[in-house]
């Protein structure tokens, strides 16, 4: 994947802006065998703003060791009293996504947002599909949710290819998240 899409990735994860440095014991996910797992850094913020406290990333790579996958979780404490609208956030990161596109020369179009549960927090969802001169190049998911503690997003995407063939172990590692108990 170029390195402008995976830079569409790392957008989401701004939009929930934060503070401090991720450790080993902040993981959330149960990595499957085959991905390239990276705890990021993360920047520093006023106190009237969103904390983050996690910011990972896993890539996993096709036999020619380019990426076919990049999965991007962040985890943002909130202010006490700061409610957040997650259908609002999501549909900001969807169109930064979406501009970062354009921007490269490529189209695309997003589903309808959409209810779901992440790691049993209440969230929404949208899917992108990217192309390029009417060809599908790529697919990308985009997650906001949150609690009263906590903000959350998840973004994984991939060349047309490795989304179709990562799909199910992504689901996999999405289902095992438990998110509302990680205080």
């Amino acid at each position: 994947m170029p390195s402008f899409r995976l830079r569409s990735i790392c957008i989401a994860s701004f939009l929930l802006a934060g503070a401090g440095l991720a450790h080993a014991e902040d993981a959330m996910i149960l990595w499957p065998a085959g991905w390239d797992v990276q705890s990021l850094p993360v920047s520093e913020s006023g106190t009237e703003q969103p904390t983050v406290q996690l910011r990972q990333r896993a890539i996993k790579n096709d036999q020619r060791g380019e990426p076919s996958m990049v999965v991007e979780l962040t985890r943002s404490r909130l202010v006490p009293g700061h409610a957040v609208n997650v259908q609002g956030v999501l549909l900001e990161m969807r169109k930064a996504v979406q501009v970062d596109f354009a921007r490269s020369g490529l189209q695309s179009a997003c589903t309808h947002v959409r209810e779901v549960s992440l790691g049993g927090v209440p969230g929404m969802e949208s899917t992108c599909t990217v192309t390029q001169n009417g060809v599908h190049v790529m697919t990308q998911t985009l997650v906001a949710a949150a609690d009263a503690q906590q903000a959350w997003s998840l973004s994984y995407a991939g060349s047309a290819q490795g989304y179709a063939q990562n799909k199910d172990e992504v689901q996999r590692i999405r289902d095992s998240l438990r998110l509302g108990d990680a205080r």
